[in-house]
């Protein structure tokens, strides 16, 4: 398989969960490189529904070592919460998985102040999970952030802690929040850190010496291009760097290590949140919701669902270098019937061909649309591209075309046999 980047081409939720399940058979390590315990990657594993937000998808499958990089921010508690479910659940959690020591953590204040900084956008809100997510990123930045590597060191991280402590109460006194309680934030954090201390290492020289060895290795992205800090739909994206370029600064691996990135896509377009989406249809998003789809792994939040956008996944193969494309989701459209297709947008009575940048242009671009025909049959148990009715072929062909990459994996269904290997 060679090392391989596996991102988002949308606004996330594209089911990269099950894709990297699929290509994890492969690999001898699996990374996760950005975010934090805001995503969410669903996999159905020997008929159990596992929900993961911080831990790769590779602890599921036998022999793979799952590390969390560097560009990572870490709620410990989540993380040991989650280590613990899936250890409830049968999976075992012990020397196949490695945590950064410099990767950042997420604090309490950081979930308060991302919390009232919510509130108080009120129809403006960016949509955040809530998590702290931004807050941790910002002072990663400001470079007053706290790691994992000082979680490592009692003493240290308890006098750390207490002054951010200080300052942050400040901070959410003045935004109308109830400060945070010092002992309690310190107690809480080492002992969650005392858990971890069997997987925090330098993971920069393990993959290194991973790959002096012959491994290879998969970058699991989370979320999806359009929600990257640089070329998502600013200021509706998340934190980090979703695209193909922060799996390198994310875990320390360089550029001419990587052999190829897959870009996963809906056959369709969804995002959860707010901010634009050119290709909304009411009509599409409750017929999906109907038969039980498009609810966020991590929030649970009913996902906005359009028509499949040509002009931003297009887009999305150009900045991350996409060479191959997983096509998830096609049997939602199993019942559409004629399906609609964004080949430009419209703006001011200009066509365009890429997304602008700015966010209030993208909501008031108009979708031009091509129709096609639907296939009206279910596509569940089709496991060869030759099976596939000819319209879904000829809608898959086409889609791939306007993207500008071509189709490697299709998906037909959650389970992981319910995949097509072109």
């Amino acid at each position: 398989m060679a090392n391989t980047i596996l991102i988002g081409a949308q606004w996330g939720d594209e089911g990269k969960g099950k894709i990297i399940d699929v290509l994890t058979g492969k690999a001898d390590i699996v990374v996760r490189s950005q975010g934090g315990n805001n995503a969410g990657h669903t996999v159905i594993h020997r008929g159990v529904k596992y929900v993961l937000h911080l831990i790769p998808s590779g602890i599921l499958r036998r022999g793979k070592i799952c590390v969390i990089g560097n560009g990572v921010v870490i709620d410990p508690i989540a993380l040991v919460a989650e280590i613990d479910g899936l250890r409830n659940l049968g999976i075992t959690i012990g020397g196949n998985l490695l945590i950064s020591d410099c990767a950042h953590l997420v604090l309490p204040y950081h979930r308060l102040i991302d919390e009232q900084r919510e509130l108080r956008q009120g129809r403006a809100r960016i949509g955040t999970t809530k998590r702290g997510i931004g807050p941790a990123y910002g002072d990663k930045a400001a470079r007053t952030g706290l790691r994992m590597s000082d979680l490592m060191q009692p003493i240290v991280f308890s006098k750390k802690l207490q002054a951010k402590v200080i300052e942050n109460n400040k901070i959410l006194q003045a935004l109308g929040a109830k400060p945070i309680s010092f002992r309690e934030a310190n107690e809480s954090y080492l002992k969650a850190g005392e858990s971890l201390r069997p997987f925090v290492r330098n993971t920069v020289v393990y993959l290194h010496r991973a790959l002096e060895r012959g491994k290879e290795i998969l970058f699991e992205g989370a979320q999806g291009t359009f929600l990257d800090i640089d070329h998502g739909t600013y200021p509706y994206v998340t934190s980090s760097n979703t695209t193909a370029g922060g799996a390198c600064t994310g875990t320390g691996v360089p550029p001419h290590r990587m052999d190829r990135v897959v870009g996963v896509m809906k056959a369709y377009t969804t995002r959860v949140g707010e901010g634009a989406l050119p290709t909304e249809d009411q009509p599409l998003t409750e017929r999906l919701h109907s038969l039980g789809r498009e609810f966020g792994a991590t929030t649970g939040r009913k996902r906005r669902c359009g028509w499949f956008d040509a002009v931003a996944t297009h887009y999305a193969t150009m900045i991350n270098g996409i060479d191959e494309l997983a096509i998830t989701n096609l049997d939602g459209l199993d019942d559409v019937d004629p399906i609609r297709i964004c080949v430009a947008y419209r703006l001011n009575g200009k066509r365009l061909d890429v997304p602008p940048c700015d966010a209030t242009q993208l909501a008031n671009c108009e979708p031009v649309y091509e129709e096609v025909s639907g296939w009206k049959r279910s596509t569940h148990s089709v496991r060869k591209f030759a099976q596939l009715p000819s319209t879904a072929r000829k809608y898959i062909k086409y889609i791939s075309n306007l993207t500008g990459a071509k189709p490697s994996i299709i998906s037909v269904g959650p389970a992981r046999g319910q995949t097509i290997i072109l």
